[in-house]
């Protein structure tokens, strides 16, 4: 095993020994929450007439993270989840049916972090507080290596990063120059 793959393991063990009840369903509900806040939210944004570029950057941002997460690099790594290789390993909500890497609950939580920083700076600290907890229920649940995480990260912040890009080049109708 490499360095990287050693750290990986380490990590999901010592979570896995620090699970207590009430943590569990901590970490159940922000797994949970991020499974469709994200896009919710990005539906009110639509609909409101205020932030109806964001919604489109965050709509764009989205889509863009799921064709590189889901589409490219989940069935070109073929990585197996964290909850495989433990055996003593319960685990706590369904099993997820793709690949580890890299971490589609990540990536869309700060494809969204991003998109917030640039847009609704006001909502941003607790749009990145809501990013760290789905991301570390991820590793806390056994269904990501760290490693899954940190790429989830920055997948998140280049397809939010590009979603923005793209619709700050068009012109919307009633925008001021």
């Amino acid at each position: 095993m490499n360095i990287l793959q050693n750290f990986d393991l380490l990590v999901i063990e010592a979570l896995y020994h620090i699970h207590e009840p009430i943590l569990d369903k901590i970490m159940i509900f922000f797994t949970d929450l991020g499974n469709t806040i994200w896009v919710v939210i990005t539906i009110w944004l639509l609909i409101n007439k205020k932030t109806r570029k964001t919604g489109l950057k965050a709509a764009a941002a989205l889509i863009i993270f799921l064709l590189i997460v889901n589409v490219g690099l989940k069935p070109f790594f073929h990585r197996t989840r964290p909850f495989k290789y433990l055996k003593d390993i319960v685990l706590l909500i369904p099993e997820p049916s793709s690949f580890s890497f890299p971490s589609a609950h990540t990536a869309s939580a700060f494809t969204m972090v991003y998109i917030f920083y640039k847009d609704i700076k006001k909502y941003f600290p607790g749009v990145l507080i809501l990013a760290i907890l789905i991301s570390l229920s991820r590793l806390y649940l056994s269904v990501h290596f760290p490693t899954d995480v940190m790429a989830g990260i920055g997948i998140g912040l280049f397809s939010g990063f590009l979603g923005n890009s793209l619709i700050n080049n068009f012109e919307f109708k009633g925008e001021k120059q």
